[in-house]
């Protein structure tokens, strides 16, 4: 059997699957990183030119500056599930998802390994987006270390789910059909473009019950101090919800399920 060559935590292996996901969207930056970027500044200049002079401020601010703090998540969300979704996914598909479970790596090494990956995917486009909302728009950023929490809280939230998508699908059409009908509502119904305040009650229930809301929400109060629902609630409500997708993801990662034979 050999000889068990490390303590408790396998140290080397779990830098080593964490610098992989992280080079491998490096070495594409045009489409992780650069690309993001375009999108989040499309999407400010349509919403500024289209509504923005018309729509009056909300939340004591400029429209568009209300637009930038839900623009920067839904960017980070987005591409921080991309990250390790496609990484999990494409290996199933090439079969060579066997290079990444015979090697000496513990569930909980695993589902960090790729979770790193999702979260620095997630905090460098954040940093661009934010760069581009500081330098175009003007805009400060009101409570730092908040943004900041929710950012990471975010990006981990989204990786986990991203590994729990890719763990249940076997083809890409498999993974469309999570990304178009569930990852894509969450982010786009969830106060990303307008106050929750103007919904009706009854999506306004259905809006809290949203983990996505709460760190759109926090990322808001964070840049413009300004929020729907209180940073301590959306504080619970993320880390909780973050919490117990990584533990099923941990207890698939244990038992191999549909990515063992």
């Amino acid at each position: 059997m050999g000889v068990r060559r490390f303590g408790q935590v396998n140290w080397l292996g779990l830098y080593t699957l964490s610098a992989r996901e992280i080079q491998r969207f490096l070495a594409v930056w045009t489409q992780t990183l650069a690309a993001p970027l375009a999108t989040a500044g499309l999407f400010l200049g349509v919403f500024s030119l289209a509504i923005g002079p018309s729509r009056g401020e909300v939340m004591g601010v400029p429209f568009v500056h209300f637009l930038a703090p839900g623009i920067l998540m839904m960017t980070v969300i987005q591409n921080a599930f991309a990250n390790t979704s496609s990484s999990i996914l494409i290996s199933k598909v090439q079969g060579n998802i066997v290079d990444t479970l015979m090697p000496p790596l513990s569930p909980t090494e695993l589902l960090l390994g790729y979770t790193a990956g999702g979260v620095a995917r997630g905090l460098l486009v954040a940093v661009a987006v934010g760069l581009l909302m500081l330098t175009v728009l003007g805009m400060g950023i009101a409570h730092p270390l908040w943004a900041l929490v929710f950012v990471l809280l975010g990006s981990a939230f989204l990786s986990a789910l991203g590994i729990m998508a890719a763990i249940l699908s076997n083809k890409f059409d498999q993974m469309a059909a999570i990304t178009n009908f569930i990852i894509t509502p969450l982010s786009f119904l969830s106060g990303t473009f307008y106050s929750i305040e103007r919904l009706p009650l009854g999506m306004q229930i259905a809006t809290h019950v949203n983990p996505v809301f709460y760190l759109i929400d926090g990322v808001r109060y964070g840049v413009i101090g300004q929020s729907d629902s209180s940073p301590w609630l959306g504080l619970g409500v993320c880390t909780l919800a973050t919490l117990l997708v990584m533990a099923l993801c941990w207890h698939w990662f244990r038992t191999g399920y549909r990515m063992k034979a």
